[in-house]
This record gives structure tokens, sequence and C-alpha cells, in this order.
């Protein structure tokens, strides 16, 4: 039993390690980024996304089909998960957009995979070990994708606690100054204030 476990997560891996890619990309403002896929009929492409960086952490995406009809689209969003199922072959393109941005470039990081569809055989049934595979290869990739968002919030939450943290010490080394400037004009002040005056 634990051979079967083995090997079938030996294949679990080999198929990820095939079919995913994990890429960043920065976009400048006021432009678009497409990529695609050559996908088989009754394939399915998974896309997930989330913007690391740069103005709203918004981004528009979508997904277009070979004949140019977008599938899936999602505006002004920091984060997507999308599934399209191949209803015909051919290249299907999908693109991230920035030109509702005038100053701000974005910066976001993208996973892509294509998950085949499982042969059957001469009865019509699909393969239970290549379905059980492929059922954890998705599982697997939604972990992945989930683990790269916390790790993204996790990123842009320190660096806001960084910045944070930036401005509260030179707002303290401030204070300080004014306080000890405060102290020595009170001091000059007072020591002049009880000073005898002498009349020449």
């Amino acid at each position: 039993m634990s051979n079967k476990l083995t090997l079938l997560l030996l294949l679990a891996l080999a198929c990820i390690l095939k079919t995913v890619y994990s890429m960043t990309i920065d976009i400048p403002a006021n432009e678009q980024v497409c990529f695609f896929e050559e996908i088989h009929l009754s394939d399915k492409l998974t896309v997930t996304y989330q913007v690391g960086e740069g103005g709203n952490f918004d981004i528009d995406f979508w997904i277009a089909n070979p004949q140019d009809s977008i599938v899936v689209s999602s505006s002004k969003e920091d984060k997507g998960f999308f599934n399209v199922v191949a209803n015909m072959a051919g290249r299907y393109t999908y693109c991230f957009s920035n030109k509702m941005s005038t100053v701000s470039a974005k910066s976001v990081s993208f996973n892509a995979h294509v998950n085949e569809k499982v042969p059957v055989n001469e009865q019509n049934e699909e393969d239970p070990l290549q379905s059980e595979i492929q059922e954890l290869a998705e599982s697997i990739l939604a972990v992945k994708a989930e683990q790269e968002y916390i790790v993204a919030r996790e990123r842009r939450h320190r660096d806001t606690a960084e910045s944070t943290n930036t401005r509260v010490k030179w707002w303290s080394v401030a204070q300080i100054v004014i306080l000890f400037a405060v102290c020595l004009w009170q001091v000059h002040y007072l020591k002049h204030f009880f000073e005898v005056k002498r009349a020449v």
C-alpha cells in the first residue's frame, strides 16, 4: 500500500513540475502584458495571480479563447483564481492590464498551468489512478497559490509596518529635539527674568 502511495505522490509531483510555472512581472503604468497557452479540447487552464506592489494593488485580468472572445475577466482586483475548461482547441490568451493607472507600475506574481483531460480507454472509462493524481495535483496547486498569496500579503504588511516604524522613530527624534529646545529656551527666559536690572 505504501508503494502505491509513494508512486502516486511521485507521479503527482512530476505532473506539477511539468505543467506549472510561476512568474513575477512588472507592468508599467498604462500598459498590458499578455501570455498564451496552447490547449486541447476539454483541457483545463488554471491561472492564479496576486498584485505584490504598486498603486492600490489592483489589476485588470481576462482570459480569451482562440476566437478572441473573453471567457473570464476581473477588474481592479488584487488577487484572482480562474479555471477555464477549453470548449475548443487552440491558443488561449490571458492578459494583465494596468491601463487604468497613469502613474504607478504594478508587480504581479502569477501561476498558470494546464491540466490535460484524463484519457479514456476503449470502454469509455477513465483510469481511476490518473484521475486521483490529477485531483491531487490540482489540490497541491491550489495550496501553492494560496501560500504565495499569503507570502505576498505578509510582504506588503511588513513593508507597511517598517514604513510606520521609521516614521514613528523620526517623529520621536523630532519631539526630543523640540523638547530640549523648549527646555533651553525656558531656562534662558527664566534666568533672564530673574536677573536684576542695574541702572548705570
